[in-house]
């Protein structure tokens, strides 16, 4: 197996974080990436969006949230299979994040 040296590649020992810009870069608008919220912690997102005292969850409940790939929340959904589905359909790839 060939090493990165006589590949032409460097090695980066310092690593710095992605900026929005670049992980947007990365997928363009077509990648999108799900990951699992407590209900509880996007709350106020809801009720800002539909009103207070229209929403009931258990205290427990897990949400999906749907992000582009600048990062910017477009979905949250009560399943994760419903929030991979509904993103294959508008043409997007989705893959889970942690």
């Amino acid at each position: 197996m060939a090493t990165p040296k006589k590949l032409g590649m460097e090695l980066q020992d310092d690593k710095k974080p992605v900026t929005s810009g670049e992980l947007a870069a990365l997928g363009g608008r077509k990648l999108v990436y799900i990951r699992a919220v407590p209900a509880l912690d996007v709350i106020d997102d809801l009720e800002d969006a539909i009103g207070e005292g229209e929403i009931e969850f258990d205290a427990d409940a897990i949400l999906y949230s749907v992000h582009a790939a600048d990062g910017e929340r477009i979905a949250l959904v009560g399943d994760r299979d419903i929030a991979f589905a509904a993103a294959r359909q508008y043409e997007m790839n989705p893959v889970s994040v942690h």
